[in-house]
């Protein structure tokens, strides 16, 4: 006779719940847990458990999906004051091209950064997560060993995890003249994907399903068209989701443009790049949205692709850039996902600013609800990945859930617990969060990790990475000169007097 699996019961002021296709707001409500999946959403639940834990002032809802999270050192901080790219050292000189590119971290580091960032996920209450992170200080792509370690690091802190490592067939370079073009190397390219598929064969649905696999192609300017194609055709093969930065800039329309003679969704549609689980970070720049004036049918395209956009509006607003619009894509039946794609990991953040830059869009302040967004975060994540037992808490579905505290001083005056913290919350009132019935996080803590030391680490680490910059820099400045402070820096010298100089 099989064993009866521990039940707990786990209750708040308020939970989400899930009914006839929708979320719901239990007052008072409670979740039981039966090992890894949930059993009983609402009130009046008859039977046995073990343990019974009261949140109190708190919401209980499902995990948020993060279908563009960060498991980098996030070098995006670098550019907030720091423009143009081409001198700022994000993209590569001709010089450092004919060098010889080289990895700017260590295996090591590349491992630590990787569980460090998980631990971000998680504080922040994300219990599914698509791993991104930056090919700029690479020599080309990512390997597949620093996922492997990424997939021991996800399964020792309890991370639910999509991985595959990104690869490339083109890079862009800038020459003297401050011009923008293109270095290919096909062949490496097409060897990342036989690796990335070597790796789904290796890893898929291991550590009782916590580690899924994904295909990561970089990004659409860096792809070549048979990249493209192969990539998705192993999608397709394979059964897994696919990933691909797409419509994210004006420079990738136009560089795409100019190199293929058709519009990104075009480039994407002739190669038969869609598969079932396609998911296209950020979905900003399409024909007849954001300036693009060049004539293609990208809406239809992508309606009919059936594709899924991850929607980062923190990484975006931070440079100046919204989506036009996330109505208009929700109208037309377009899968709706959230990413946060840098630091911090707050995807109350993101769905907070997701709102505004949505009702800036349409000059409509009804346009779109603290719901729409919720649900992008959870849902909408789900749908992406095909995945209708994650994203909702109902009988049957992953014990994945968050907790978010609504007694802090600073949360305010509380209404309706989910337009209370997308008003004043933010990703540090996440208390506790289970995934598959485990608690990784508990009252703030997650168990073996020391946030300070961690974070200490990763510093060390990131002030390495930039004293490398002047190396792949156009005329290799020095640092102080491709990173300014916000004011000039007054310092001491040894003889104890004051200099005013401007370094970084």
């Amino acid at each position: 006779m099989a064993e009866r699996l521990k039940r707990t019961a786990l209750t708040a002021d308020w939970v989400v719940g899930h009914v006839d296709g929708q979320h719901c707001l239990y007052r008072n409500g409670t979740v039981v847990v039966e090992g890894k999946k949930v059993l009983h959403v609402g009130h009046d639940f008859v039977g046995d458990v073990a343990e019974t834990i009261d949140f109190g002032a708190a919401l209980i809802g499902p995990g948020f999906i993060d279908l563009d999270a960060l498991a980098d050192l996030d070098t995006t901080v670098l550019s907030y004051d720091n423009h143009p790219p081409e001198l700022k050292g994000r993209v590569w000189p001709e010089s450092y091209m004919a060098a010889g590119p080289r990895e700017m971290y260590t295996p090591e580091e590349l491992a630590f950064q990787k569980r460090y960032a998980f631990t971000r996920l998680i504080r922040n209450g994300i219990t599914t997560a698509l791993p991104i992170a930056s090919l700029f200080y690479r020599a080309w792509g990512e390997t597949a060993e620093e996922f492997d370690a990424a997939a021991e690091a996800a399964a020792d802190l309890g991370l639910r995890v999509y991985l595959g490592p990104a690869y490339r067939s083109g890079n862009l370079v800038v020459d003297v003249n401050r011009k923008i073009g293109f270095h290919y190397d096909e062949t490496r390219g097409l060897t990342g994907v036989a690796e990335a598929e070597d790796f789904v064969a290796r890893h898929e649905n291991t550590q009782g399903g916590l580690i899924r696999t994904m295909l990561a192609p970089d990004r659409i300017e860096t792809c070549t068209p048979e990249l493209l194609r192969r990539s998705g055709a192993a999608a397709r093969s394979l059964g897994v989701p696919i990933r691909l930065h797409c419509c994210q800039s004006r420079l990738e329309y136009d560089l795409v443009l100019q190199q293929h003679g058709k519009s990104p969704l075009e480039l994407l549609r002739d190669t038969d790049f869609f598969a079932p689980s396609t998911i296209l970070p950020h979905g900003l720049f399409l024909s007849g949205l954001n300036g693009i004036t060049h004539a293609a049918p990208d809406l239809d395209i992508l309606t009919a692709s059936g594709a899924a956009l991850a929607h980062c509006p923190l990484v975006m607003a931070r440079g100046g850039k919204i989506m036009h619009s996330f109505v208009r894509f929700r109208d037309l039946g377009v899968p709706i996902g959230m990413g946060t794609d840098t630091h911090p990991a707050d995807m109350i953040q993101n769905m907070a600013l997701g709102v505004m830059t949505a009702r800036i869009a349409e000059g409509d302040p009804t346009s779109v609800r603290a719901a729409d967004f919720y649900d992008a975060a959870t849902l909408g994540g789900a749908a992406a990945l095909n995945r209708p037992d994650l994203g909702r808490l109902a009988s049957g579905c992953a014990a994945d859930l968050n907790v978010i505290r609504l007694d802090s001083p600073d949360i305010g005056q509380r209404i309706d617990p989910i337009q209370t913290i997308l008003l004043n919350g933010s990703g540090r009132d996440v208390s506790d969060v289970m995934i598959a019935g485990r608690f990784v996080m508990r009252n703030g803590a997650i168990t073996g990790v020391d946030d300070m030391v961690y974070h200490r680490k990763a510093q060390a680490q990131f002030d390495r990475m930039v004293a490398q910059y002047p190396d792949r820099t156009l005329f290799h400045p020095p640092v102080g000169e491709i990173f300014s402070t916000s004011y000039p820096t007054i310092r001491c010298t040894p003889i104890f007097m004051q200099s005013v100089e401007k370094a970084f």
